[in-house]
Formats: C-alpha cells, structure tokens, sequence
C-alpha cells in the first residue's frame, strides 16, 4: 500500500468502541498510513457505528457527508455494532463504500486493496453466532486515559438491547494478555486505564474458547492491582448481580482501583425489571449500593436508566423516581427507551407515547443534576488527588478526581497528564469544583 494515505476515525458510542478504534488505527499505521483527524482531508475514513445511539441513522448520515466535504473522492468504511444489525442499510447511503461486520472490522485492511469509490456499498458482515473468538483491544494516544477491552459479547437476553446480535457472546480475553496490554499501556506513561467490555463482570466466560470461566473478575481486578506503574485503574459498568462483595471489599483496600463505581439499574419497578429480563430486582441493587457506601462512603457512584419501557405506567415511573430519590447515588445516565428491531420489547404491549417518554427523561434529568450537585457538594474541604486531561477547553483545563469529581483550573500545558493533590473548594456556575493545590509538585 502507498505509505502516504492518510486515514481518519469517527467513534460513536461507548468506551468499548474507543479502544477497538484505537487497535484498528494501529493496525492501519502498521500498513503505513498516516493518521489524521476526522475533519482533516483523508484518503479514507473509518466510521465506528453504535447501535444503541438514538437516531443512529441519521447520525450515521450526517457523519458521512462531513466526510464527503473534506474529500468527495475519499474512500468510506462503516463498522461496529450498527454495521453488523443493519448493513445493507448502512451500504446504500450514498458516499459508503464498504461495510464490515463484527468479525471483518478487525481486518479492515485486508479488504483496502482497491481505494476507488463503489457505485453500490460493498457488505461484508458474518451470521452473528460467528462472533465467537476474542480481539483484544485497547485505547492509547486520544485521551489522558485509556480504556482497556477485557471482555466482548454477552449472554443475557435483555428485552430491550441489540448487542447481543451486534457483538455475539460472551468472551474473554486471557489473563495473559490483558496484563501484557496493561504493561503496555502503563509504559507509554499513561496514568489511568479504565476497563471496557459489553458485560466485564462476567470476565473469565470464554477466555479459552469455551463457556467456562478460566477465572473471575475478581481474579482479574487482584493481578491487574500488581502490574506497576499504573497509577489508577477504574472500573466501567457492571451490573449488580455481578459486583460481589468481594471485589467491593477489594477495591476499597487497593491503592490503585478509584473508588468509582457504575451500576445499571434501568427501572426502579420490579414490575419493569421482569419485562425487561434484568437479573435482579430492587432489594439487591439497593444492597450494593448500600455495600459500597459502607466501604467507601466518599465512592462516586453512577447509574443507567430507561425511562418510557413498553408497560410503563405513570406508578411505575414514580416507583423508579422515588427508588432513586432514594439512593446514595452521585449521577444518572438516562436513555429514552427507542424501540430497535429484532428486540421482544419491540413488539410488546403499553408502548408509551414519546411525548411521555420524553416528560419522564426530563425529571430524572433534573433529578441527576441535584444528585450530582448534592455528591460534589459532599466532597468541599476534602482533599483529593487530581488528573489533568489534555484539552484546553475555553481557557481551562479540567480534570477528575480518584472519585471522579469534574475540577476546573485555568489552562496550564503543563499539567496535562499529571496528578496533584488538591483541597476542593467551592462549585462554580457550571457546576464544576474549584480547589487549591496542596503541593506544588507533580506526583510520579
């Protein structure tokens, strides 16, 4: 291949697909291309497709075209979750030339021989029940921190989610090669590695190619605690029939694991949880969350919800509000139920008009923003330890505690990907803490 093509990424979507961009974007500078950003003119661009993004199409479409602008004769490629549920779709948008699925992504080179434009899209994409093997992945060189893959796929049947059909069961990486991933990571001087996966609590399923676990997750958050040179490692979403005690109890004694925890909940009514297919219901997720706080009372703690689930009545949303009022909880994330195709909860009964759905996302918005504010208020006069990010965000550059509390400080470059210890302060009008350094050196 001509080693001055230059190749540009779009990742939409979660944690999971920032690192197998990452991984596709090496391999493609093993091949000699030039990386460049996605608004810079390129010879292809590479467009990493989420399913669970709402209006994913249109999206999809508007991405396309800005990179038609940067170059008409440009060759463009769709992967990732969206790809594989809806390819053809993908392939007719006019300007897409090519289409890969779960399994072809991670040889996207091997499908470049040709770079002229396609009058149709051209699809590869396997049946999904070959998503069987294991690519491991991680981020490096985007962000301060990194987001390590240690799982793919999952075996739960959700009423409502698509990934099983987008990214196939679930599997492991080996604990071999995830600790090899870590050291690499940690010796590209990179302070915080965030673990990824669709399911990573059930880490250990499939690491050998089989649906026995070779080992747990609390086996892998003990051996990932001994690799030096890792500053801090955080936990991603898991879900709360899978947090045990154990790893709680574990993380609140490591020097490395942050006291931060994200926990789907997705309805606060038993009645709900059932339609959905959730392997748990209220009492255990209100023991984890209590388990956590009793270890770790200043843990920053976050939760997915779904407002607007088929059979959703007004009750039934009180219920979820009022658990969740409830809560010793930090933050939400909150999604709008949209109906995806090929899901039970698609053609289920008491589907709520949008305009309710809508109603309902709007309050537990706002009952995020006072949970949120309550938690940051709860931290004033601690001290923390910092890491800065690498932007300059109008004139600032922020950071996020071992906590993960959101700090602002004016734009300095060399605080970039440094730790410091801080007192914080006071919240300011947007909602961000300020603070005051308590050493003037930068931590190794």
């Amino acid at each position: 291949m001509n080693a001055t093509k230059k190749v540009a990424f779009y990742t939409l979507g979660c944690k999971l697909n920032y690192s197998e961009t990452s991984t596709i974007a090496r391999n493609f500078k093993q091949e000699g291309f030039d990386r460049v950003d996605f608004n810079e003119k390129a010879d292809i661009y590479v467009i990493n497709t989420c399913s669970v993004t709402e209006n994913a199409d249109r999206r999809f479409k508007n991405i396309v075209k800005q990179a038609q602008q940067s170059n008409p004769e440009a060759f463009v490629a769709a992967i990732g979750c969206y790809a594989q549920l809806k390819s053809q779709e993908l392939a007719d948008v006019n300007g897409v030339d090519l289409v890969l699925g779960a399994t072809e992504k991670f040889k996207i080179t091997d499908y470049l021989n040709d770079l002229s434009k396609n009058d149709l899209g051209e699809v590869h994409s396997c049946e999904i029940e070959a998503a069987d093997f294991y690519v491991g992945s991680y981020s490096i060189g985007d962000r301060t921190r990194a987001f390590l893959k240690v799982q793919d796929g999952c075996d739960y049947k959700c009423t409502y989610c698509t990934i099983p059909l987008a990214r196939g069961i679930s599997r492991s990486d080996t604990m071999e090669n995830v600790l090899k991933n870590a050291q690499e990571i940690s010796a590209q001087g990179i302070r915080e590695i965030v673990l990824t996966g669709v399911n990573i609590g059930d880490y250990g399923k499939g690491e050998f190619g089989n649906k026995k676990h070779a080992h747990t997750f609390l086996d892998l958050v003990k051996e990932l605690d001994k690799v030096p040179g890792i500053e801090r490692l955080r936990i991603s979403s898991i879900e709360p029939n899978l947090l045990k005690n154990e790893t709680i109890a574990f993380v609140a004694a490591s020097n490395t694991f942050v006291p931060h925890f994200h926990i789907p909940l997705q309805s606060g009514s038993n009645t709900i949880l059932k339609l959905m297919r959730r392997r748990y219901l209220r009492d255990l997720y209100r023991d984890r969350i209590a388990k956590v706080r009793e270890v770790m009372p200043h843990a920053c703690i976050g939760v997915d919800v779904i407002v607007g689930f088929p059979g959703e009545t007004d009750d039934h949303f009180l219920e979820t509000y009022e658990f969740l009022h409830s809560l010793d909880i930090s933050y939400l994330h909150v999604f709008t139920y949209s109906e995806r195709d090929h899901t039970p909860a698609a053609n289920m009964d008491g589907v709520v008009p949008k305009k309710i759905r809508n109603k309902r996302s709007k309050m537990l918005r706002g009952l995020s923003a006072k949970k949120r504010r309550a938690f940051y208020e709860s931290q004033l006069g601690k001290t923390r330890t910092v890491l800065f990010e690498g932007e300059n965000k109008l004139g600032y550059i922020h950071g996020f505690t071992e906590n993960y509390v959101k700090v602002k400080a004016p734009w300095n470059p060399e605080l970039v990907n440094t730790l410091h210890t801080i007192e914080l302060t006071e919240i300011d009008e947007d909602g961000l803490v300020r603070f005051n350094f308590t050493e003037d050196t930068v931590m190794a």
